[in-house]
């Protein structure tokens, strides 16, 4: 009996010790300080602020504002310029941009030219600064306010002509036909529909094949793609009726010439300013 008893008291002792070293272990573990030894310490699941910061884009600050665009997928300087009136050269000046073929989604462009600047090449007319002095103490501004209506009716005062003589294929649609498509035979002339200046040239926008833009105001572009031969430079005059590139079928399911005439940037029906045939 009393052997029973001696094996019973140390088992006891034995659980007793156990249970102890384990509550010590456990607490010892769940309560150990945290200690940040300096600023380089990066605890478990804490983002360092010093390496973490996020990226900055170009124009950030101007995100949102009047007169700037921010770079979405798929975007082209070329695209842009097309859907805002601009000349890609000159947005990339505007926005202080080295490379116009490298911009960043999420990347904020200006796409109005800043106050006092000139559009350079685009084809827009500068104004010209004129001092007049008064004659009397009754001057009005009405001079001035006449003179700046005169300037808004002579930019959509363009005496337009077709840009090529074939038939309409298919007439303008605002969401699957931003143009004309006209028909013809390859190497049939494509012509200036008024007077401008190249702001592009090449086949670089995705579905127009070897494509020609004109600025031919401050308010007006046309856009003549699909050609197969491409005969002006970019910055070059060129007057209504010159020859500008020759009929294809670049990035087009047959020959045409593709034509739009964009308004402020927008798609506007080109048959509401041709003359009627």
């Amino acid at each position: 009996m009393s052997g029973l008893r001696a094996r019973l008291g140390s088992t006891w002792v034995v659980v007793l010790v156990s249970l102890m070293l384990g509550g010590c272990s456990s607490t010892a573990f769940n309560q150990a300080p945290v200690v940040d030894r300096g600023a380089g310490v990066v605890r478990p699941g804490v983002m360092d602020p010093t390496t973490q910061a996020v990226k900055q884009l170009p124009g950030f600050e101007n995100a949102g504002k009047p007169g700037y665009y921010t770079v979405k997928p798929g975007d082209t300087l070329i695209r842009i310029g097309l859907d805002h009136g601009q000349a890609a050269k000159d947005i990339a000046r505007w926005s202080s941009i080295d490379d116009p073929n490298r911009i960043e989604i999420g990347q904020v462009v200006r796409v109005v030219p800043p106050t006092g600047s000139a559009t350079g090449g685009s084809g827009a007319r500068p104004v010209a600064a004129v001092t007049v002095a008064p004659t009397s103490s009754t001057a009005s501004t009405a001079p001035a306010t006449s003179s700046a209506s005169a300037t808004a009716n002579s930019e959509d005062e363009i005496n337009w002509i077709w840009p090529t003589g074939g038939p309409v294929l298919a007439g303008f649609d605002e969401v699957k036909n931003k143009g004309l498509d006209i028909g013809g035979k390859a190497g049939d002339p494509v012509l200036a529909a008024a007077d401008g200046r190249v702001v592009y040239v090449g086949a670089g926008l995705r579905g127009y094949g070897n494509l020609v833009i004109l600025k031919h105001n401050n308010t007006y572009l046309t856009a003549y793609a699909h050609n197969r031969t491409l005969l002006i430079k970019e910055d070059q005059a060129v007057r209504k009726g010159q020859k500008i590139a020759e009929m294809g079928s670049s990035d087009a399911d047959r020959v045409k010439l593709h034509f739009e005439v964009r308004r402020q940037g927008k798609p506007v029906d080109p048959a509401r300013y041709l003359p009627a045939r």
